[in-house]
């Protein structure tokens, strides 16, 4: 039997990417226990936006989210995404930050971090790497997954090495923008298990419509371990249906062997929670639509809903299809990034402006300067000398590890958020979140002061 894994993704990417990562804990913690018997080989269940998220809209630490669902979770392994060198923010920070988050996340109950890099530089994972190896827990890395004519499959069997030579315990092809095609994956499969014998995991959104034909496709390929979201919170710009997976290999030789009646009951719970963020208007028809022409421009829902409201901002609606034509000639000007965050939102930026500002690079933000010098990482394609003059003028481009230019952060932070901070955790969430982070702090101190005051009439 070639039993497939599910790695279910609801408590993660699948809110994420339906209605900006707004389930509380409050609408978590119930199901939990419940989710932990149906049979996944792991739970999604921090990283990516739900840290800033419940900071930032939901007065939530989400240390004590991670601790909370660690406490109810007894068979399952729990796993998070970070970004490499970004860690859960969206620039580089001192390896010092990156070390730290890691070794308490892990301690605080995650099993398998899942690691990438935007631009799969393995330059900026090596820390995130041998940190997590350090600490004992699962080491996946992901390969960002994009199209171009750099990025062939040979392309993506070297960085698997590059990978497996530093440590993976298992490969991820993150598919952020719903691109693989079926066949494509089938073939990268078959090669990529020609060269490595680590599990290869296959994480793909539903946004172009083809992401259950990937999935098959990949499993008759031979994928250990697929990513799905439990049915109210899947589609769209989600993964593919926990339910509609397990029944499809259900008696098959790759029956994932998960409890059915467990998924019933976890859709059956989730169903009036989704029903009220349709009420709310939070969860949107649009990113339950199909889009094909993600298929031509690479735009993860995200990134989509990103852009589109930003046009609204400007008055520019009517220039949208302009600028989902733009970002292709963008990505080729900057080397082929691959579109995930923070990538997806600088590139997607720099359309905007190239469209509406009646001229290509009349206005430049300053993330995208940072890039082209060199501070982001190394991208696939070198940027052509004429594109890095018009960007960065005679400014040097750099060409160590960019990581390698930051000092040391975390003595630094503790003492400017002083005694706001109440341990470790609060010094690391100001360091990757400054003023979301302050202002959290703050209103945690004034209700624990308003709770003292009751407290003693």
């Amino acid at each position: 039997m070639t039993k497939v894994r599910i790695t279910e993704t609801s408590l993660r990417d699948g809110h994420q990417s339906l209605i900006a990562t707004r389930l509380s804990s409050n609408e978590i913690l119930p199901i939990v226990e419940e989710m932990d018997k149906a049979g996944f080989y792991s739970m999604e269940v921090w990283g990516g936006a739900t840290f800033d998220s419940c900071l930032r809209f939901l007065n939530e630490d989400p240390w004590e989210r991670l601790r909370k669902i660690r406490a109810k979770t007894k068979n399952t392994k729990l796993q998070m995404l970070s970004r490499g060198q970004n860690v859960l923010g969206y620039k580089h920070y001192a390896d010092d930050i990156v070390e730290m988050f890691l070794k308490k996340a892990i301690s605080e109950g995650i099993d398998i971090v899942r690691v990438f890099d935007a631009l799969n530089d393995i330059r900026n994972l090596e820390k995130s790497i041998n940190t997590i190896k350090k600490e004992g827990a699962h080491c996946q890395c992901a390969i960002s997954y994009t199209t171009s004519p750099i990025h062939t499959k040979k392309f993506y069997i070297d960085l698997i090495k590059q990978f497996e030579s530093c440590g993976a315990d298992s490969i991820c092809i993150k598919d952020m923008s719903g691109i693989l095609l079926p066949y494509d994956a089938y073939g990268l499969i078959k090669d990529i298990k020609k060269v490595t014998n680590l599990p290869i995991e296959l994480h793909n959104h539903c946004t172009s419509g083809i992401a259950q034909m990937t999935l098959l496709k990949a499993i008759e390929a031979g994928i250990d371990i697929i990513d799905t979201a439990i049915s109210p919170l899947s589609s769209g710009t989600s993964q593919p249906a926990t339910e509609s997976m397990v029944y499809t290999l259900k008696g098959t030789e790759y029956d994932t062997g998960i409890n059915t009646e467990c998924l019933s009951k976890i859709a059956d719970y989730f169903k009036p929670i989704m029903n009220k963020y349709v009420e709310n208007k939070l969860l949107v028809p649009k990113v339950l639509m199909t889009e094909p022409k993600t298929l031509k421009y690479q735009v993860p829902g995200g990134m989509m809903s990103n852009m589109i409201s930003q046009m609204k901002q400007l008055n520019a609606s009517d220039k949208y299809e302009d600028v989902l034509a733009e970002i292709p000639r963008v990505r080729e000007d900057l080397g082929y990034p691959p579109l995930v965050t923070p990538l997806s939102q600088m590139v997607g930026t720099q359309a905007v402006f190239n469209v509406i500002s009646g001229g290509r690079y009349k206005i430049i933000p300053t993330e995208i300067k940072k890039y082209v010098q060199g501070l982001y990482g190394r991208p696939a394609v070198k940027i052509s000398d004429e594109i890095t003059k018009k960007i960065i003028g005679d400014e040097k481009v750099i060409t160590q590890r960019p990581a390698d230019l930051l000092e040391p952060e975390f003595d630094k932070n503790k003492k400017a958020i002083g005694d706001l901070a109440e341990s470790t955790e609060d010094i690391l969430s100001y360091t990757l979140f400054p003023q979301v982070a302050k202002d959290f702090l703050e209103k945690r101190r004034f209700d624990e002061f308003q709770n003292s005051e009751r407290g003693t009439i």
